[in-house]
This record gives structure tokens, sequence and C-alpha cells, in this order.
């Protein structure tokens, strides 16, 4: 999968701006460069991310898949993943 392009990148940092209602000691440029760092980091490791999986699902899954796995493990870990099991 290829880099963001920058309107997107632009538009996540919007979003967040719009959605955080945490105290940050950061700024909105440091922002921005962690979301370029973070785009950077996946577009660097997405073929060990890939080696990392399964085979079974490796080979298996398609590329959507394997992103809303990486996904949603990530968002399970920040605590802002609620499934039906949760209650």
């Amino acid at each position: 999968m290829a880099l963001l392009p920058n309107i997107d990148r632009d538009r996540i940092w919007r979003w967040f701006m719009r959605r955080n209602t945490d105290a940050c000691a950061f700024t909105k440029t440091d922002l921005r460069a962690a979301i370029d760092a973070t785009d950077s980091w996946i577009d660097t490791n997405a073929s060990a991310f890939n080696t990392a999986l399964p085979v079974a699902f490796r080979t298996n899954a398609t590329q959507v898949q394997k992103t809303l796995v990486f996904c949603w493990v990530a968002m399970r870990r920040a605590g802002i993943l609620r499934v039906e099991e949760d209650g």
C-alpha cells in the first residue's frame, strides 16, 4: 500500500483535532508530524507485518482485511473498540 496523499493526512489531522477531548501537551504541528511519521512507518513496515501474520491468514486475506485486523487490534489496545461481548 502506498503512502497516503497529503490531503488524506490533512483530513486525519483535522479529524483528530475535532474529535480529541483529552488535554494535549503537543502542538498542531507536532500532531501533523506524528501523522506523517505513522503513515511512513506503516508503509516501511508493511512487509514485516504481513510476514508476522499466520500463513493461512496471510495467503488468504485481502489487503483490506489485513489492514482492518491491524486497525482493530490497535483500537482495542487503545480502549476505543467496543464489541458486543463487552456488554
